[in-house]
């Protein structure tokens, strides 16, 4: 489902026109290293911390084991979990420790980006340009993200969340098939459809829910495997939100699936061409695989789609991307 106004055979004339329109480089200055988080400030926290009400809350992260869904792409494997002490040892009375305790203790070894996770700032460059401008090898090097680490934004994402469950409005049984291209009309109508709960204001961090996710779930069940969830095709934002991206004024947006926008993209030859104006020039926050499911239940079930929302990165220093437990509380 490509966008009529869309050119397919020519990506890079896209890309820049986009950019020329959207760019937000030197917006909160030449030292900036937090992008559109700079819109979700401390006022704009305060008022979040007013919706939450029945204090219900949900985990939006998938689990992180060896049973997930990466294959191996960019060398990007599924976690590996290794017990170092356990209750084994202290039953055989072998780890040394006084007066009969004993413990356990784990290590673990995972790709940042392998499950539920936001991409930083530092994870995508356009024509070897990173966020604001900025060189890449002056960036990112061997050494981590110098500049931009996750780490920079560890104590900010916390705000207003805001689902739109683009599945159950405009597809079906709740549903958009693989392919499918999200467009801002898509969004506009998912608002429409769900109410004032749903409107987009400045700051927010919004949740874009395929029910991609809910599809791989049955085929877990049904013995299929996770298929080609990491990086096969999937419905997905089209590159043509670019300008609603950078005219709502959002904080982050993150979806159900491994590529945010939707796969295959829409020209003929590409690769992640939103993400390559997204990140390194509007300074957007992306979010991948998240677990949308229960909450979408929720918020259907009484019509509030907006929640109180954190979903702070672990603060690995010169990271490009961080693992995340976000936690919605309505």
């Amino acid at each position: 489902m490509t966008p009529a106004a869309l050119d397919p055979t020519d990506p890079e004339g896209a890309i820049k026109a986009t950019v020329d329109r959207v760019s937000n480089w030197g917006r909160w200055g030449d030292d900036d290293v937090r992008g559109t988080m700079n819109y979700l400030d401390a006022d704009v926290r305060r008022a979040a911390a007013g919706l939450v009400r029945t204090g219900e809350s949900f985990s939006l992260s998938q689990r992180f084991d060896g049973d997930g869904p990466q294959k191996g792409w960019r060398r990007r494997t599924n976690p590996v979990h290794t017990m170092l002490d356990t209750g084994t040892d202290a039953v055989a009375g072998i780890q040394g420790f006084p007066h009969g305790i004993g413990g356990a203790d784990d290590v673990i070894a995972m790709p940042l980006q392998c499950s539920t996770q936001w991409d930083g700032l530092g994870h995508i460059f356009d024509r070897g340009r990173a966020w604001n401008g900025r060189p890449a090898d002056q960036v990112v090097t061997s050494l981590g993200d110098g500049v931009t680490g996750i780490e920079t934004v560890a104590e900010v994402i916390a705000g207003r969340g805001v689902l739109l469950d683009v599945g159950r409005a405009v597809g079906e049984d709740g549903e958009l098939p693989d392919g499918f291209a999200i467009t801002e009309e898509h969004l506009r109508a998912t608002i429409a459809a769900q109410g004032p709960s749903s409107e987009i204001r400045r700051g927010d961090i919004v949740l874009v829910r395929t029910g991609q996710l809910t599809r791989v779930r049955r085929g877990l069940a049904a013995g299929d495997g996770w298929g080609d969830y990491a990086g096969g095709a999937a419905p997905g934002l089209s590159f043509t939100t670019a300008d609603w991206l950078h005219g709502s004024e959002i904080a982050a947006i993150a979806t159900d699936t491994w590529g945010f926008e939707v796969r295959p993209n829409e020209f003929d030859v590409a690769f992640q061409p939103l993400h390559q104006v997204a990140i390194p020039h509007i300074g957007l926050f992306l979010g991948e695989m998240w677990d949308l499911d229960a909450l979408a239940e929720a918020c259907a079930s009484d019509g509030r789609y907006d929640v109180w929302l954190t979903a702070a990165p672990l603060p690995i220093t010169g990271a490009v991307g961080s693992p995340v437990n976000p936690i919605a509380v309505r």
